[in-house]
């Protein structure tokens, strides 16, 4: 585990999310866990439970005859450990560059970013078309705004969520590129910030009535 994570949330609170990501849980369960009595831990579920990251997903009878609510962790609880996509997605990249050549590399990440935005159902009408790829770029785990421009729109980002990947490995920036291209239909120019704090950035084109 991080020690980001337990700065953040503290101690006791990581110990709980650890175990509720092996299994679903009641408070007695966490609390004998922990070794703290079931009002404390009561609090610190409270607190996590707000912030979306665990939830009950039912109630269990336990020795004492009364029902107890059973919890899990929720998508955005699990997203908060750590990932080896990074490690794997960037491994992947570097083999096929080496054995097939860079441009079969982006070739192949375009393919997947397509794939992705098959996903996505826009309407026809451009800006929300643009919004859809900004919201597909946000469930990748992106901070991402619309600014608008002379030239049509862009997608700025704050923050980049393959950071892992492309600060060696900048081709995979195709792969968003590609999904942004095949959501909004439009002529994509990937404008990506790569300094030691990444941030994603995509120029669409788009004529000056459409983006007003």
């Amino acid at each position: 585990m991080t020690n980001w994570l337990t700065r953040l949330l503290g101690e006791t609170q990581v110990k709980l999310l650890l175990l509720l990501r092996r299994s679903r849980q009641t408070i007695t369960g966490l609390a004998e866990y922990v070794e703290l009595t079931d009002n404390a831990v009561r609090t610190h579920v409270a607190a996590l439970d707000r912030n979306g990251l665990i939830e009950q997903v039912g109630t269990r009878r336990e020795a004492r005859g009364k029902p107890a609510r059973v919890y899990a962790l929720t998508r955005e609880g699990e997203e908060l450990f750590p990932k080896a996509y990074a490690l794997v997605l960037g491994g992947l990249v570097e083999e096929i560059s080496r054995t097939e050549g860079r441009e079969r590399a982006v070739e192949l990440l375009r393919a997947v970013g397509e794939r992705v935005a098959e996903r996505v159902d826009p309407s026809r009408d451009p800006k929300a078309r643009v919004k859809a790829a900004a919201a597909a770029l946000r469930s990748l785990g992106g901070d991402i705004e619309v600014q608008r421009t002379d030239q049509g729109w862009l997608l700025q980002g704050y923050g980049c969520p393959l950071s892992a990947v492309t600060a060696k490995h900048p081709e995979a920036c195709a792969l968003a590129k590609a999904l942004v291209e095949e959501i909004t239909g439009r002529p994509v120019t990937e404008c990506c910030d790569r300094s030691d704090r990444p941030r994603c950035a995509f120029k669409i084109s788009g004529t000056p009535s459409e983006a007003a």
